[in-house]
């Protein structure tokens, strides 16, 4: 049985920071094995309870945001949570519980700003990531910001979601750093 706490600690704890974001198939493995169940009882809805806490908010939101990049890697389900992680970040932005959280926390629930393809969402985000103890989130944002500016979308999500990438597009691949 699976907790809020369970799932801070594995993420926070178990995983190496590198891990977090280059943990590559092992870690997409061993999350996919200890908390797929866990991810589809969050992606309908099931987990509701776990939002009276910041803790548990925070939770279902890494479940939907960054498990779901783990468990769905390479496959067109995998920005399918994106939207619904996004809209519990924005709902635990209105409490004031959010100021119990850690630096890295934070960076965590705020995320799903990150990851979406919304001109508005990435004005919205730049300002949220501004604050002491989120720069590195910040410059990611930054970076994040200047590829929907130039396309109004990831560039590199084309292939995955059966979009077209137009020249400018492909060209941008081609560079370093073009894709997250």
């Amino acid at each position: 049985m699976h907790t809020p706490e369970t799932v801070l600690y594995f993420w926070f704890h178990e995983l190496a920071p590198e891990q977090l974001f280059n943990g590559g198939s092992e870690v997409d493995q061993l999350i996919t094995e200890r908390f797929k169940a866990l991810h589809q009882q969050a992606a309908q809805g099931e987990l509701d309870g776990w939002r009276k806490a910041i803790q548990g908010r925070l939770a279902e939101i890494i479940i939907l945001d960054q498990f779901s990049h783990h468990i769905y890697r390479g496959q067109p389900g995998v920005f399918s949570f994106d939207s619904a992680a996004l809209i519990l970040s924005q709902e635990a932005l209105k409490t004031k519980q959010v100021r119990a959280l850690t630096a890295d926390e934070l960076g965590f629930l705020l995320m799903p700003f990150m990851h979406s393809e919304s001109k508005k969402i990435h004005q919205i985000s730049l300002q949220l990531f501004d604050q002491p103890g989120l720069e590195e989130y910040l410059d990611y944002e930054k970076r994040h910001k200047e590829i929907i500016d130039l396309f109004g979308r990831y560039p590199h999500r084309n292939a995955i979601l059966g979009r077209v990438s137009n020249n400018e597009e492909r060209e941008f691949l081609t560079e370093p750093g073009s894709s997250f």
